[in-house]
């Protein structure tokens, strides 16, 4: 079964700057494995106005659906799969930072060919490519085709606007569509909304 996958909707994490800001407004203090928040006066209550990144984007990603359910008195415990979430966060990692990707410009748009020799990051491509192309085929006017290659999957793209599917790459092409956020929640309630 392939599992759902859809790229890179996760907002860009301020990173380093961000963890250095926060250590000197704790008097150079910084977070250690095992220490304790307790004594510090930190809950969720107390964080300055504007502090909203969790730190790393796939946590930050899990903290914004985690927030989203507990805040929910509906959410229904016994479908909620907090686990699928970050496996196609994983997935999404992998597409994003470790797959090779080949460019060949094609009649009215491109082919894209991501790969790996790494076992986990091929299935990665290729269930992201996959469910990708079947729930954006379309979009923009964009014919969109998806094929399992040697090591990943090969990603043809067509239209009227050749030069801006050529333009936003392999990676442009993936984040295309705001559904990832909607996609995240639907995956960390037990839902699959690319099951056929």
């Amino acid at each position: 079964m392939i599992r759902f996958a859809f790229l890179v909707a996760l907002l860009a994490s301020p990173g380093p700057a961000l963890a250095q800001d926060a250590a000197g407004q704790h008097g150079g203090m910084r977070h250690v494995p095992g220490m304790s928040h307790e004594g510090h006066g930190m809950n969720a209550d107390a964080f300055p106005a504007g502090l909203i990144e969790g730190g790393q984007s796939a946590f930050a990603a899990i903290q914004e659906i985690v927030a989203q359910l507990m805040a929910d008195p509906t959410t229904d415990w016994s479908r909620v799969d907090i686990e699928a979430l970050r496996q196609h966060l994983i997935d999404m990692d992998n597409v994003t930072l470790r797959a090779r990707v080949s460019v060949e410009e094609i009649e009215g748009g491109a082919r894209f060919e991501a790969i790996s020799e790494d076992a986990g990051v091929t299935s990665s491509i290729r269930a992201m490519v996959t469910a990708h192309v079947a729930t954006m085929d379309g979009v923009e006017g964009w014919t969109m085709r998806a094929e399992d290659i040697p090591g990943g999957a090969a990603l043809t793209v067509t239209g009227e606007d050749p030069n801006r599917i050529r333009a936003l790459g392999f990676i442009g092409m993936m984040t295309v569509g705001m559904h990832h956020q909607t996609h995240h929640l639907a995956l960390a309630t037990g839902q699959n909304p690319h099951a056929h």
